[in-house]
């Protein structure tokens, strides 16, 4: 997914959901190497569909960036 951080600014990365016994996790890792940079355990009973969690990954990455 392309993500748009900032005007003219932008980071492709690849994401992945999945479940572990009850938990939801959306995890975030650069393409090229498969670098992990962030995996978010998403509340109970939180499912998106594909648009919503890539606006879910702009906060993220942005926030993660930011640190």
């Amino acid at each position: 997914s392309n993500v748009v951080l900032k005007f003219d600014q932008n980071r492709n990365v690849s994401y992945l959901v999945y479940r572990e016994s009850e938990k939801l996790f959306l995890e975030i890792r650069d393409p090229p190497g498969g670098t992990h940079i962030h995996t978010l355990e998403l509340p109970h009973g939180m499912k998106l569909d594909r648009t919503s969690y890539e606006v879910l990954l702009r906060y993220v990455l942005l926030d993660v960036v930011a640190a």
